[in-house]
């Protein structure tokens, strides 16, 4: 199996967490008032998540793949700061309560350094591409948002994704963790419908 191949496979799922009328208010500039603050604060819980489970999977992951952690810990912490610029621009408050959404992704990320090493490098891949893929379908952004949609989806950042899809793929190589690999997959998709979701108020905590 190579990753590319959950796309088609779950297309419907992969469809919910790409396209969203979340990203539709960016991209027409009809989002409702305080959503797009809301998921800011929330996204930069997520990106801190990230960096501790790229650090975690570091140690363990093959030679060849070590400078793409390398590289991809350098640019969450750089995005750390960028956030942290962004909150002050707006008058943010970073210590915000997880939502149930948020919480549910980040324990989902703390798991994932205990999944075999091909299942956790798909699932950082399908996060990854969701993402870019998500901003892409919000291109070019009403023009608030502009700025933050061509910061995710620059061609250094399709580039990272394109390597993280073809270490998965030398990973998924055996065989052993297509299983795994597939069901995590899907776990991403959900949760990234879910992210939007909470940006628009729906399913938060109280």
């Amino acid at each position: 199996m190579k990753a590319g191949d959950l796309i088609g496979n779950h297309s419907r799922a992969w469809e919910g967490a790409t396209s969203h009328p979340f990203l539709e208010g960016v991209r027409d500039g009809t989002l409702p008032e305080g959503a797009f603050e809301r998921w800011l604060v929330q996204d930069r819980m997520f990106v801190e998540e990230e960096l501790g489970l790229l650090r975690r999977l570091l140690p363990g992951a093959p030679r060849r793949d070590q400078n793409l952690f390398e590289s991809g810990i350098a640019a969450l912490e750089e995005e750390l700061g960028w956030f942290e610029e962004q909150a002050r621009r707006r008058n943010l408050t970073l210590s915000a309560r997880p939502e149930r959404a948020t919480e549910s992704y980040l324990r989902f990320l703390r798991a994932l350094a205990y999944e075999p090493y091909p299942a956790a490098l798909t699932a950082l891949w399908a996060i990854e591409r969701a993402y870019l893929e998500a901003w892409r379908n919000a291109s070019p952004g009403a023009c608030e948002y502009r700025e933050f949609v061509e910061h995710w989806s620059t061609p250094e950042f399709a580039a990272f994704v394109a390597s993280l899809e073809e270490a998965a793929d030398r990973a998924l190589a055996t065989g052993e963790a297509d299983e795994r690999a597939d069901a995590l997959f899907l776990e991403v998709a959900d949760l990234e419908r879910r992210f939007w979701e909470m940006a628009l108020g729906e399913g938060r905590s109280g």
